[in-house]
């Protein structure tokens, strides 16, 4: 289990904690309440200073295509985990680990085995904080992405968002409850992760007292503030303990932790993905309403990314790569989203 405060027992400690001196730097964030800071514009006077990201990437086939997309994302002065699931074939393996050998600044995350609909995703997610957090102190941002993602923007254009926009969170939510009664059952039931599947022998429970369930998807872009909070606060504990036990959790766990807590005023409900739905490599006609979508919107990354992918899209990808975002208001734009969710 991984390290989530100074009381874990030491023998539990991950690869890189290797002695007491690493868990006393994080004695002092152990405290239950946790306050992130308000959402600061950067000074014009340094306009040079952009954050840096530290990127988790998640790999468990095609090699070819996360070379594709790490190519386009590395720069000598960020920081780069990858994983490679433990279910992937030995060939893949050595191909990527050949490949990222001669980065300096990219490192290996200890593989687990991820299991669909399992709390493994998230698992893996809280020990690539936590490394990231162990190795290097001057990251601003961590991004979680596929080996089948792709940046819809340069990493100077990226770069350039998250410095205006510093301090705010990045992902999908919405009340589970309210808009998604129909998943309620994922989290009110007892569920078992196996080894290679979620049990179906479940059982009815009490879901969490005095918490607001959220759901909505799997990626986000955190501040580092916040993933120091994730893996390091008593309270999210509670969530990890109960969560560890539902079904679909990376859909859901972040979410619910987030804004049951002061983060929750620092959260923009929107992930800066892109999502090529598995209809566009079949139905022609929608490509041209999914190229629209992309020129109005300031998405950061796409999502599902491979040899099937129709060429207008690829081309628009390539042709729009150095252009700036387009100016959104986001606040504008979540209001209008809950109204059109209201109504």
């Amino acid at each position: 289990m991984i390290i989530r405060n100074i009381f874990v027992d030491f023998a539990h400690k991950p690869n890189c904690l290797q002695n007491a001196d690493d868990f006393l730097n994080y004695e002092q964030m152990q405290t239950p309440a946790f306050t992130p800071k308000p959402y600061l514009k950067p000074s014009k006077s340094q306009p040079d200073q952009h954050v840096r990201i530290a990127y988790f990437i998640m790999i468990h086939h095609k090699p070819e295509v996360f070379r594709a997309m790490f190519q386009k994302i590395y720069s000598k002065d960020q920081f780069y985990l990858i994983h490679i699931d433990r279910k992937a074939e030995e060939e893949v393996t050595e191909e990527i680990q050949l490949y990222i050998s001669q980065f300096p600044n990219v490192y290996i995350l200890e593989s687990i085995n991820i299991v669909a609909g399992g709390f493994s995703m998230i698992q893996a997610e809280l020990d690539a904080m936590e490394f990231l957090l162990n190795i290097a102190g001057e990251w601003d941002y961590f991004i979680n992405l596929s080996g089948e993602d792709y940046p819809l923007k340069s990493q100077q254009i990226i770069r350039e968002f998250l410095t205006v926009n510093n301090g705010r969170n990045y992902i999908f939510y919405y009340d589970q409850k309210f808009y998604r009664p129909d998943t309620l059952q994922r989290i009110q039931n007892h569920f078992t992760e196996l080894t290679h599947k979620v049990s179906s022998m479940i059982y009815k429970r009490k879901f969490m007292l005095g918490v607001t369930p959220y759901i909505g998807g799997k990626w986000f872009v955190l501040t580092r503030e916040t993933c120091i909070f994730m893996t390091n606060n008593k309270r999210v504990m509670d969530f990890e303990d109960y969560y560890l036990h539902t079904l679909l959790p990376a859909e859901s766990f972040f979410q619910t932790v987030l804004m049951n807590t002061a983060f929750n005023d620092v959260i923009v409900n929107d992930d800066k993905r892109a999502i090529i739905e598995k209809t566009f490599f079949n139905k022609k006609q929608n490509v041209e309403t999914f190229i629209e979508s992309l020129k109005s919107s300031n998405y950061l990354f796409i999502r599902k990314i491979n040899d099937s992918t129709d060429e207008k899209i690829l081309n628009y990808i390539k042709e729009s790569y150095l252009l700036p975002l387009q100016e959104i208001n986001e606040i504008e734009r979540e209001l209008k989203r809950n109204d059109d969710q209201n109504n």
